[in-house]
C-alpha cells in the first residue's frame, strides 16, 4: 500500500545535522529535476529579495524564508517527517507511533514537494519555502515541471498495492495515476455534516479535512491493516470508529461531526 500525502506549509528547521544529500533522497530517478529546482530556488533567493518574495507569494513579514532559502545547500537536514509539521501531520503524530507503526509509516507515506517532486518521511531534508503553485524563472509553474519527472518514476513506485490518495488538488496535479495505478487508487473527502433546521447539510471544511486525513491514516498505520481495494480500506476505518461512504468508483467520503 502507498498514501499520497501533501507537504505542509509550516515546517520546523532541523537545529543540526548534514546538509542535504540529493543523491541520496529516495526516488532517485528525480535527482536531476530536484537538482535544477533547487539551484532555481537558491539563485532566485540569493538575489533580489523583494523580487523572490512576489514569486514565492510572501509578504514583507516573512523575508526570513528567502535567507532561509538561500541558505538550503548548507542547512542541516532532518527526517522529513519532522520538518513536516501543520494540521494532518499534527494529527498524524509520527513521533508517538509505536516502532512498527513508525516503520510501515517510513515504507508506505510519500510527501510530494514543490522543491524535491516526493519524498519518504525518512529523507532528510532542510527546512525550505517552495509551494507547487509557484513559477520560478527557468522552471515555469512547478506542477507542470514536475509532471514528466514524477510520470517516469510514479508507475514503478505505486506498482502492485492500493494507492491512497490524500494529496491537495495542487499537488495531485503534479502526478495523475493512470491506466491500472488509478484503477487501485482511492481518494478520500472529509465533509462536517450539520443539521441546520432540520435539514442535515454537508460541506468541506479545510482545517478539519486536514486533521481527519491525519487521524485516519494514523488509524491505518497503527492497526498493520493493509487494504487491497476501497471496500477493504473502508471496512477497516469502519472498524475503527469512522463514518465512511463510498462516492463512486475509488472515492470515500468520511463524515464527521465534531469539528476539532
Amino acid at each position: 500500500m502507498l498514501v499520497l500525502l501533501p507537504p505542509s506549509e509550516g515546517k520546523a528547521a532541523p537545529a543540526k545535522g548534514a546538509a542535504v544529500d540529493v543523491a541520496g533522497l529516495s526516488l532517485p530517478g528525480l535527482r536531476q529535476a530536484r537538482e535544477r529546482v533547487l539551484a532555481e530556488l537558491v539563485e532566485l533567493c540569493r538575489g533580489d529579495e523583494d523580487k523572490a518574495l512576489d514569486v514565492l507569494g510572501l509578504g514583507p513579514t516573512q523575508r526570513g524564508e528567502i535567507g532561509r532559502n538561500a541558505a538550503l545547500p548548507d542547512a542541516p537536514a532532518g527526517p522529513a517527517g519532522e520538518v513536516y509539521t501543520g494540521v494532518l501531520y499534527d494529527a498524524l503524530g509520527l513521533a508517538s507511533l509505536d516502532a512498527a507503526a513508525r516503520r510501515r509509516a517510513g515504507e508506505r507515506l510519500l510527501v510530494f514537494s514543490g522543491l524535491w517532486g516526493a519524498v519518504t518521511v525518512d529523507d532528510a531534508i532542510p527546512s525550505y519555502r517552495c509551494p507547487i503553485g509557484v513559477r520560478l524563472p527557468g522552471l515555469g509553474g512547478l506542477a507542470a515541471f514536475w509532471r514528466g519527472a514524477l510520470a517516469q518514476v510514479m508507475p514503478a513506485v505505486a506498482d502492485g498495492g492500493l494507492v491512497l490518495d490524500l494529496r491537495s488538488g495542487a499537488y495531485a496535479a503534479a502526478w495523475k495515476p493512470t491506466g491500472d495505478v488509478a484503477a487501485r487508487t482511492v481518494c478520500v473527502r472529509v465533509l462536517q455534516v450539520r443539521t441546520v433546521g432540520g435539514v442535515e447539510k454537508r460541506t468541506v471544511v479545510s482545517h478539519f479535512n486536514k486533521a481527519t486525513k491525519g487521524r485516519l491514516l494514523r488509524a491505518l498505520l497503527e492497526s498493520g491493516a493493509d487494504p487491497r481495494d476501497a471496500d477493504q480500506l473502508a471496512a477497516h476505518w469502519r472498524e475503527s470508529g469512522f463514518t465512511v461512504e463510498a462516492a463512486g468508483a475509488g472515492r470515500l467520503d468520511v463524515l464527521v461531526r465534531d469539528v476539532h
